[in-house]
């Protein structure tokens, strides 16, 4: 078998040689679903991601795929129809990655909402959302949203009201929308940083210039049109492109989650909440975890390098205590947490809570065509809309035919298990297969539930493990070398399997045997492995720690 960094020369030798219909800029999930949408209609596609793919805002978000609620009060009708929509269609898409949770929403004397506003405003999105009928809203009593969950504030409580939300992993999500882009025909490069643009006789885009980040190498890809999808760096892009990025430009909000152990905030149900300063916040349970987030704020600084700061910390941490006056957490007891930006077009004199996340598209005058805005639950429709805007000048040039937009019905990998009402039945029958082979029910589960109809593949590995890795961590660190092009432990640790966030216990005791193993299968130097040492140590730190 070819090893990763064989596979990545090829990779690259190929992105030299080829001339695409469309080279993307950007493998965050608006990129990768281009990439899936664009291939899938026919078009020859390379996607460029300057870090690991999701490594931004998509592996850093609330981990919903939610149809928008919130947008009601800003009367954005059209986005929360649309979102509501495009949920259910992620779902279908992709069932092992996305979980539907009932979400508690409580109303109090004297707050945001109110028994008629909430009653009004779930029934509105419904309708406007086609929540379908088993997943339709309900209200409840002030005793029966203290049923649901005794840990919210019982003073001025009114009651409270219920309605779906879909829990995602929004890194993995992204990952299994690249790798299905991969399947039809795509081609896809992590570390590889565009730096510049060439032009033809027209001043016309045809083609970028990017560095192989891991060799410092660079190489040309030749394209008929480039899309920059590259998220918070969408502007830094342009720049490249012209002198300015214009009237339309970026302005990034930056947003903070915080991670607990059950045994400190016991939560069961997930709840969306308002704050004393009108804000929403969401605390959701997920996997022996409560997680609580996040924060809204302008943010100037370096997306790359994020850190926590201790205003972020107590900010939320207050949320808690007024909302769960009952939980007395503190900021010792945070066991990890994360920072991401939202890439808001700049609206003058709002806020961040206030800005549109809608999408927008425009071209450069050289063609350059640019998306920005926008959020998780509607990355498809994204893609389909930039496609169908490239495409009524590109597809006149192609000699070949083009199909319409196939991503509505188009499982993303490891979603190939005939929709989501299969999916309790075939995480039973993998569970005990994985069991059969020498996992324990816990490391069978969590691969049948994360890797869907991949699990088989993952499944392959367990018997080959000769390391003091755990069988199914072994076998998914494998599985991310050889197909989800794994490059640095953090990709690992991080992006594939959420560790970072939801499990840093396992993290600090298996680090080391990582890094080794990787060290092994990627044919690091000394140098190498030390760096990354020292990588994985400091995203631990920014986790933990706040500045």
């Amino acid at each position: 078998m070819t090893t990763a960094q064989q596979r990545r020369q090829v990779t690259i030798e190929k992105l030299q040689n080829e001339t695409f219909d469309v080279v993307i800029i950007g493998g965050g999930i608006t990129g990768c679903g281009i990439a899936l949408d664009a291939s899938a209609r026919g078009l020859s596609v390379a996607l460029l991601e300057m870090q690991d793919f999701a490594a931004g805002t998509s592996s850093r978000s609330t981990k919903l795929v939610h149809g928008g609620l919130r947008y009601l009060k800003q009367f954005e009708i059209k986005e929360v129809a649309e979102l509501g929509k495009e949920r259910a269609i992620v779902y279908e898409n992709g069932p092992h990655v996305t979980t539907p949770v009932w979400m508690l929403l409580p109303f109090h004397k004297g707050g945001t909402f109110g028994k008629f506003s909430t009653n009004i405003g779930l029934r509105v999105y419904d309708f406007l959302a086609g929540v379908k009928r088993s997943e339709r809203r309900a209200m409840l009593s002030a005793e029966a949203t203290l049923d649901k969950e005794p840990l919210v504030k019982r003073e001025g409580l009114q009651g409270g009201g219920v309605y779906v939300e879909y829990r995602t992993d929004d890194a993995r999500l992204t990952i299994e929308v690249a790798k299905a882009a991969v399947t039809q025909g795509a081609t896809l490069l992590n570390y590889a940083k565009v730096q510049s643009f060439t032009y033809d006789e027209n001043h016309k885009v045809n083609g970028v210039i990017a560095q192989n980040e891991m060799t410092e190498e660079t190489f040309t890809v030749r394209a008929k049109t480039v899309i920059n999808a590259a998220g918070p760096w969408v502007d830094d892009v342009r720049k490249y492109d012209d002198a300015s990025p214009g009237k339309k430009h970026l302005m990034l909000s930056k947003g903070v989650h915080i991670v607990f152990d059950e045994n400190d905030f016991p939560l069961h149900q997930a709840v969306y909440f308002d704050t004393p300063d009108g804000r929403m916040v969401f605390a959701i349970p997920r996997n022996g975890k409560t997680y609580v987030g996040t924060t809204d704020t302008f943010y100037e600084g370096d997306a790359k390098e994020m850190d926590i700061t201790q205003a972020d910390r107590d900010y939320i941490i207050k949320a808690i205590h007024y909302m769960f006056p009952a939980v007395k957490v503190t900021d010792a007891q945070i066991e990890s947490s994360w920072a991401g930006v939202r890439p808001l077009i700049y609206e003058d004199g709002k806020n961040p809570s206030e800005i549109s996340r809608k999408d927008e598209v425009w071209t450069s005058t050289s063609g350059l065509v640019t998306i920005a805005g926008g959020k998780l639950t509607g990355y498809r429709k994204m893609a389909e809309t930039v496609l169908d805007e490239v495409l009524t000048t590109l597809a006149p040039k192609l000699r070949k035919t083009i199909t319409p937009c196939r991503t509505k019905q188009l499982p993303i990998s490891g979603g190939d298990i005939g929709g989501s009402k299969h999916l309790a039945t075939y995480i039973e029958r993998r569970t005990e297969k994985g069991m059969a082979l020498g996992l324990t029910k816990e490391e069978a589960t969590r691969i049948a539930q994360q890797y869907g109809s991949n699990a088989e593949v993952v499944f392959a590995y367990v018997k080959a493990n000769d390391t003091s890795l755990p069988n199914g961590l072994y076998a998914e660190l494998c599985y991310g070398i050889d197909y989800e092009m794994v490059m640095h432990p953090n990709d690992f640790l991080i992006r594939r399997t959420g560790a970072m966030f939801f499990a840093i216990a396992q993290v600090k005791q298996y680090q080391q045997a990582i890094l080794i193993e990787m060290a092994k299968q990627l044919d690091w130097t000394e140098a190498q492995q030390n760096r990354y040492a020292k990588d994985v140590a400091a995203e631990i730190i920014r986790a933990t720690t706040a500045k």
